[in-house]
């Protein structure tokens, strides 16, 4: 009986611990807002793509090692990671932000707008932070900073990982979380559990959103080959159009999802982003290519899927007189929040932003390399809110025109540093 006591007063004390705010980290992060926008803008205005993150990772370890922070550099080619001691013994906690860009020329009017151009698997584009990272970077480094003025209230390790590639390495490199994890990110010392948050252009300023368990999808990227018989474009009939074969592949492979799919269960989505396919208007060529993407929430969902579309893909080349290949690559896991870990922090983020608005959310379907981290140890992600006040309809993530409410990165400061410290507290 004894026993039981203790150990219900020693979760009624974790819970009082994660729900009590410290108005010193609160202030911290208050007092720094300002230089968290100016990181930002400058980070927005020098955007680089991922595996090339030098001068980006340049900045943010001398911002590290300005604080006392053990700062190591080179993880996983252009990371940086950041170990925090506390004045106490304790756990290790992991906060990980993501620091690369996109191949994407920003349509933006803002006095910080980024004219980088660059050349991207042959093509000349600009350079763009068209998904936030810019603002994650800010957050991690306000942070360190934060927590580094107050390592008294620390019960063990922080170690603050800046992760890049996480939008993909370009084609024959490896990079992101999975070669950070391969080479021992979440090692020496130990990490226990580790934080990360993404913010999102259609979440008001003020709002946090999470799920426990599959939050965002496992992502598989596809290519399709197909061949043909090249022939003259009016005389179809003495050759083989694999342009004509890969459009019933694309109508084929729909149909795993509106009919093979149990989509009651999850939701799950294939789609063809590029087609390549010959030279000239009245030539029927030899030869197309399809790319494109998986997402899936469900991992039997996925073996069938996968099953299927290597099934399908050569069946109805085939049946055209043709002939298909496809090859499949694993981009992403589940990006999946410990349920219990989820649960124990879930107190500080309705403390830090106001219960109400801190949002059950479902499920999406983009992805996120952070999944490879959560393979390893617990993790807990959330989508932080960074809606344009004066927009009801702010651009989609990955676009031109994508758009961030610069006041929602305090919120993610304090949330951030008291999940740290709160988690280290237990």
């Amino acid at each position: 009986m004894k026993k039981i006591i203790f150990s219900l007063l020693g979760l009624f004390s974790f819970t009082l611990a994660a729900q009590e705010i410290n108005p010193e980290i609160i202030s911290a992060a208050e007092e720094i807002e300002e230089q968290v926008i100016e990181w930002r803008r400058d980070f927005h205005q020098h955007p680089e793509l991922s595996n090339r993150e030098t001068e980006t990772a340049k900045k943010i370890a001398a911002h590290l090692q300005s604080w006392g922070i053990e700062t190591t550099t080179g993880i996983a080619k252009t990371g940086v990671v950041g170990i925090l001691k506390g004045n106490n013994e304790g756990k290790t906690v992991a906060l990980r932000a993501d620091i690369d860009a996109l191949p994407v020329t920003e349509r933006n009017d803002l006095p910080f707008k980024s004219e980088v151009r660059t050349e991207f698997l042959g093509s000349e584009t600009g350079v763009m932070h068209a998904c936030g990272h810019d603002t994650h970077i800010a957050i991690m480094m306000g942070v360190a900073e934060v927590l580094s003025k107050h390592k008294d209230k620390i019960n063990g390790t922080v170690k603050f990982i800046f992760q890049p590639a996480e939008e993909g390495p370009p084609p024959g490199e490896e990079g992101g979380a999975s070669l950070m994890v391969k080479e021992g990110v979440l090692k020496n010392p130990d990490v226990d559990a580790i934080f990360g948050l993404h913010i999102n252009s259609e979440t008001p300023v003020g709002t946090i959103r999470y799920k426990p368990e599959g939050t965002m999808a496992a992502v598989e990227r596809f290519v399709i080959n197909v061949k043909g018989k090249q022939t003259h474009g009016s005389a179809p009939w003495s050759g083989t159009d694999p342009i004509l074969i890969s459009a019933k592949i694309i109508d084929g492979l729909q149909t795993i999802i509106s009919r093979e799919s149990k989509l009651v269960d999850a939701a799950a989505v294939i789609s063809v982003g590029k087609i390549t396919s010959g030279v000239r208007f009245n030539i029927i060529p030899e030869t197309a290519e399809m790319i494109g993407t998986i997402r899936t929430l469900d991992p039997d969902m996925k073996k069938l899927i996968l099953k299927r579309m290597n099934e399908m893909v050569p069946a109805i080349a085939k049946a055209y007189g043709g002939e298909a290949a496809v090859e499949i690559q694993n981009n992403t896991a589940i990006t999946y929040n410990d349920p219990e870990l989820t649960s124990k922090m879930l107190p500080t983020l309705q403390k830090v932003a106001g219960e109400e608005n801190v949002v059950l959310a479902k499920a999406t379907t983009g992805g996120e390399d952070f999944s490879f981290f959560q393979e390893e140890i617990p993790g807990f992600y959330y989508f932080l809110g960074g809606k344009p006040l004066d927009s009801n309809e702010p651009a989609p993530h990955h676009t031109p025109d994508f758009f961030i409410d610069e006041s929602g990165m305090l919120l993610g400061v304090k949330t951030m540093s008291q999940l740290a410290i709160d988690y280290l507290n237990q």
